[in-house]
């Protein structure tokens, strides 16, 4: 018990941090939500600590707008929520207080510390050394020890307008350097979901991932396979929608991190015509998330995706099926396959079924069907879909054309506008000997 004792004083840091004072970090209170700072006023009124923590000083400091503002106490949950009417507690494996402003929520959460080696009979981790439980309230060095990386085990007090640092994070997001709290091997094996959030905190920040930080993450990338699949698919998808995708895949495929998350990434990737359709998308994606416009996690999965449905399609359409029904086919194929890896919500996979039927839709021209397609309520996207796979050489051109003079004719503009069906036929003839050719090495996972 003394050895664990002394174990955990002195790997989890010095207990005496260094305080960083305004005039360095030049972060005011006023920097920090309305909500937060009553929460943090109310809480240290009744002489509790409360600090704003993690990732809002971390975005603070790289003067970046927070997405939101997490607090870190010494109070317990219901010791905050007597203090702080307006809240509810949540949770079971960890309590945390959700407490209300308005139209703002504020996530308190309570101190609490890892585990040391001594604790794993008890059942804290795996075989593989995964934590599976972390619920021990703690001190405020043992919050930041059990954080994952030093710019992330940051504490902002809005009263004091300083900053406390165990772990010299301050010093390493001035150097530009992304570095582990602990023995990296330990602290990835303990949550494998850090080694893509070390390529995601990299890409985002232009961060250069420290060497001890980054030597275990290709070693350990297969222990992925043991996270659940709706944490992966949330972390994934908070990597897609970074604004900064296209590193951030680039940066998975160097570390080796990408086998098993995405077929796209397993298979597409390697083939020029699906690589640059996702780039493509990726690009597309993080000009939108950048410029402050709204993206849909549905549309960007439906592209991640469509070479491998368009490749299982055309395998199923070997052995004898209509076209359509082969597309329908392949999209499940691919979605049961992929879902068991990465949890994909239905609200999205619904929209990307959507959006892959209606290509076919969109590439046939005659008769009556373009006024149909264009009456449904996902033709913007199927659209805007459309237009990506003509950018990246899958389609012509004229097509996606056709579609934008289509959308802005008049009604007597439209009916000369429409392909007779044999001249649709011989345009298809012509189109699909070279996409074919292209689309051959693209298989299914």
């Amino acid at each position: 018990m003394i050895r664990s004792l002394l174990r955990r004083v002195f790997s989890r840091g010095s207990t005496k941090p260094k305080v960083i004072a305004f005039a360095s970090h030049g972060i005011a209170a006023a920097s920090i939500s309305q909500c937060a700072r009553r929460v943090v006023e109310a809480l240290q009124g009744h002489g509790f600590k409360a600090f704003v923590v993690g990732g809002a000083v971390r975005d603070l400091l790289l003067a970046k707008h927070p997405k939101d503002f997490d607090l870190a106490t010494d109070a317990h949950p219901e010791q905050v929520k007597g203090v702080f009417r307006r809240s509810r507690i949540i949770g079971r494996r960890f309590r945390l207080v959700h407490c209300m402003c308005g139209n703002e929520t504020v996530e308190v959460a309570t101190f609490r510390r890892g585990h040391d080696q001594e604790e794993d009979a008890a059942g804290h981790t795996d075989e593989h050394g995964r934590l599976l439980r972390d619920n021990v309230y703690g001190s405020q060095p043992d919050d930041a020890a059990r954080r994952d990386f030093t710019i992330n085990a940051l504490f902002y007090d809005p009263a004091t307008q300083e900053i406390v640092d165990y772990h010299n994070g301050w010093a390493d997001l001035k150097k530009k350097q992304l570095r582990m709290i602990g023995d990296p091997d330990i602290r990835y094996r303990e949550d494998p979901v850090r080694m893509l959030r070390a390529v995601r905190f990299a890409a985002a920040y232009g961060l250069e991932i420290e060497k001890k930080t980054l030597a275990p993450i290709r070693p350990l990338a297969p222990l992925l396979q043991n996270v659940p699949p709706a944490r992966l698919f949330d972390e994934m998808l908070k990597l897609l929608l970074s604004g900064h995708a296209t590193q951030c895949v680039t940066r998975l495929r160097r570390e080796g991190l990408h086998h098993g998350l995405l077929p796209l990434l397993d298979v597409i990737l390697e083939q020029p015509l699906g690589e640059r359709f996702v780039m493509l998308a990726l690009n597309t994606t993080d000009v939108r998330i950048l410029e402050g416009k709204p993206v849909s996690p549905g549309f960007l999965f439906a592209a991640l995706l469509w070479h491998e449905v368009l490749a299982t399609s055309k395998k199923i359409r070997e052995g004898g099926m209509a076209p359509m029904p082969a597309l329908f086919l392949a999209m499940d194929q691919v979605l049961d396959t992929q879902t068991a890896k990465l949890a994909i919500p239905r609200r999205y996979t619904t929209d990307m079924k959507d959006l892959w039927a209606l290509q076919q839709r969109l590439e046939n021209r005659t008769g009556r069907r373009p006024f149909r397609v264009l009456e449904h309520p996902r033709f913007r996207a199927a659209y805007d879909f459309l237009q990506l796979r003509c950018d990246c050489g899958e389609l012509e051109a004229e097509v996606g054309d056709w579609w934008r003079r289509f959308q802005q004719a008049s009604a007597h503009e439209r009916e000369g506008m429409l392909l007779r069906e044999g001249d649709a036929k011989r345009r298809r003839r012509r189109r699909r000997k070279p996409s074919t050719a292209q689309a051959q090495p693209d298989a299914p996972v």
